[in-house]
């Protein structure tokens, strides 16, 4: 597997033109840690190889607490890695059972109290809105992360996915539902204390001190250029979306054909201008009309604009020197506004 990401990045190298330079290297998409630093090193060096890297560039591993021993710590620190991805989820072993995690609740207090003191650069995931989580219990998991001096947080609301463990003990009652009016509030505890601890919000989900955005997500959300590396990785190249197949066995046999194992999507215009608004509206910096008008035409601004009225009378939304925003009360329900101002029907 190894050996085919690496091929598949010295093929793609074409794709980057040789004046553009990467701000960002992220290993993530599963669990690398379970990589040796030898492997992860291995492709680090292929990149370079092939690509113009930034000075600065950021460069993330996702990690498990379970995975970041002390001796992966120690390996990680000697290598160009520079930022952690931890995903805590919870510091408490109630939710971490009922998530069905690897690690417990000590490991993901131990795994952060080695990483802190080795990198500076640090995001941890944490999960709200789950059945039975008291606000003291979610306003802890909060403090634990600022406790160790945390400079980026991203916390996701808890969600039931179909196939999987969750739906079938909620059936059987095992579980409390899934409820959104403590999500909700979970959410407003959230803003409200990383605020106050000089947190930007700076994404829906995310939270960063100055200086500590991620810079892999923010381009993701400002509709920056991508290349996603191995099987099932996305990329996107400002027209085209494209995404390897998720078969292990079918993507090393194709790269060892020289062959790219992926499909092609074309964006159209109105597929650019709802992705646009998606993002955006997740954002603080919001919806440019300046820039609806100059990349999609005056048709789609008059369409944004009247479809935004009922939202911004509701104080949802709001409008600052023409960029379109969402209110404080409307940052919980900003995918469904955003959903209300899609278009379907132009090419």
């Amino acid at each position: 597997m190894i050996t085919a990401i690496c091929s598949e990045i010295k093929i793609r190298s074409s794709e980057i033109r040789d004046n553009e330079i990467i701000e960002t290297i992220y290993f993530g998409g599963g669990t690398p840690t379970v990589l040796s630093i030898h492997d992860l090193q291995k492709i680090i060096d292929v990149i370079y190889e092939y690509y113009s890297i930034s000075e600065d560039a950021e460069i993330t591993v996702e990690a498990n607490p379970d995975d970041l021993t002390q001796e992966k710590i120690e390996s990680l620190v000697k290598s160009p890695v520079n930022r952690l991805s931890i995903g805590i989820q919870s510091f408490f072993e109630e939710d971490l059972q009922m998530m069905n995690r690897a690690h417990n609740a000590q490991e993901a207090i131990d795994c952060l109290s080695l990483a802190t003191r080795k990198f500076n650069n640090i995001s941890i995931d944490l999960i709200y809105g789950i059945p039975n989580m008291s606000l003291d219990r979610w306003e802890q998991n909060i403090q634990l992360a600022l406790d160790y001096g945390v400079p980026h947080i991203s916390c996701y609301a808890l969600t039931v996915e179909p196939n999987t463990a969750l739906p079938k003990l909620i059936e059987k009652g095992e579980i409390a539902p899934v409820n959104d009016a403590l999500a909700q509030q979970h959410f407003e505890i959230l803003v409200e204390t990383l605020q106050k601890e000089g947190f930007v919000h700076y994404e829906l989900s995310n939270f960063g001190k100055p200086g500590y955005f991620s810079k892999n997500n923010t381009a993701y959300w400002q509709g920056k250029q991508y290349l996603g590396i191995g099987p099932s990785a996305h990329s996107y190249n400002g027209t085209q979306r494209s995404w390897n197949i998720n078969n292990n066995t079918k993507y090393i046999k194709s790269i060892q054909q020289n062959e790219l194992p992926r499909e092609i999507e074309t964006l159209t215009t109105t597929d650019k201008y709802n992705e646009y608004v998606m993002t955006g509206l997740r954002t603080v910096w919001g919806v440019s009309l300046q820039k609806i008008t100059q990349e999609f035409g005056i048709t789609y601004k008059e369409y944004l604009l009247k479809q935004a009225q009922k939202h911004i009378e509701k104080h949802l939304l709001f409008l600052d020197n023409d960029i379109l925003l969402v209110t404080k009360k409307g940052k919980f329900l900003s995918d469904g506004i955003a959903s209300d101002l899609f278009l379907v029907n132009l090419g």
